[in-house]
């Protein structure tokens, strides 16, 4: 601590004095906590400019106030239990570091009352800039960070609140589809008879994969069934029954599924287990989701993969040129499994993992 003018020390009493606070208030500012507990920024930097004239050693997070820079960069997203989020989560954090931000990722279960919640935590520290993955509707998300001057991008799910960065849902279900289509008809299977089952009804990326599967039927000049698209969610207890509905019902596999996620096809996979490996050699599988560890299954799975690195780089492009008037939506290629990183095995033969 530095020497008041009467030559001692000073103290956050000192500090107090001067600017008519609390030494409380005095503490949680110097501290770097005076967001947590409400207190107000113009009080704060009153604190802030009082210590530093005072001479007073403040620490490096309180110091961040007045530098108007708390070094945090926020994301929100649904969770870590498939390789998309947890790859979003992952890339995140690697570019916020290069970036010189400290990177804050929370899960929240697709709880809208624990995305805001969080969002309204993450902006009272005040990061620099918020990503909003995985939300069904993030308006209210966006028009907080919006209100409080903090950048945020939608990822995955876009909205009409902030700029968004999706993969591209219809063009890759499509891709997927015909392949699935293309198989079928190899084993003498009629490509009418491919199912498209997971998702949420009104979400976006459910609403344009399934897009993406009628326009490869409507390419073929036929139609899908009338039961063929059933969207039970992501869960894998949810697919496992539906599955074996189907199965009860036909006397047999379909003989094409177009599985909508990888929890999805996790229930598929549940569902494989209690069946003769026979049972597969007529049906045709593929999941607009991608896992390596697919390529060690019994059965033939094309994998749709999204690209998770060029997401969040093209996340942190519209962060960098953030233009609050500006809402645009980047669509991101996506690619069958093939496109590996080059660290990983490629593909078995066969199999598109």
């Amino acid at each position: 601590m530095a020497r008041s003018s009467s030559g001692r020390k000073s103290t956050i009493y000192d500090i107090a004095k001067a600017t008519g606070s609390s030494t409380s208030a005095v503490s949680m500012v110097l501290n770097g906590t005076w967001a947590r507990y409400r207190i107000k920024e113009d009080t704060a930097k009153r604190i802030l400019a009082s210590a530093e004239q005072l001479g007073y050693n403040v620490n490096m997070k309180a110091r961040g106030l007045r530098l108007s820079r708390s070094g945090l960069a926020g994301m929100i997203l649904p969770h870590y239990r498939n390789r998309f989020f947890a790859g979003l989560a992952e890339n995140f954090e690697e570019h916020a570091r290069s970036r010189g931000l400290c990177p804050i990722v929370v899960s929240t279960q697709r709880d809208p009352a624990v995305e805001l919640s969080v969002t309204e935590t993450l902006i009272s520290q005040q990061v620099e800039l918020l990503f909003i993955a995985g939300v069904r509707n993030p308006t209210p998300l966006d028009d907080l960070c919006s209100a409080a001057g903090i950048p945020c991008i939608n990822v995955d799910l876009p909205g009409p609140g902030a700029p968004s960065v999706v993969s591209d849902n219809r063009g890759g279900a499509r891709a997927l589809a015909d392949a699935l289509m293309d198989k079928m008809v190899a084993r003498g299977n009629a490509p009418g008879e491919l199912l498209f089952l997971g998702g949420v009804t009104d979400e976006y990326a459910t609403d344009m994969r399934i897009a993406g599967y009628r326009d490869a039927f409507e390419a073929r000049g036929i139609s899908p069934a009338a039961d063929a698209v059933e969207c039970f969610g992501y869960d894998a207890s949810s697919s496992r029954r539906a599955l074996a509905r189907r199965y009860d019902t036909l006397g047999r596999l379909p003989a094409g599924l177009l599985m909508n996620s990888i929890t999805a096809f996790e229930g598929l996979v549940q569902f494989a287990s209690r069946l003769p490996q026979d049972a597969w050699q007529s049906t045709v599988v593929g999941c607009f989701d991608w896992d390596p560890f697919a390529v060690h299954l019994p059965f033939e799975v094309t994998m749709m993969r999204q690209d998770v690195q060029k997401i969040i780089l093209e996340a942190f492009a519209l962060a960098d040129s953030h233009d609050a008037s500006a809402r645009p939506v980047v669509v991101v290629p996506t690619g069958f499994g093939e496109m590996l990183d080059e660290d990983e095995p490629g593909s078995k033969s066969g199999y598109v993992g």
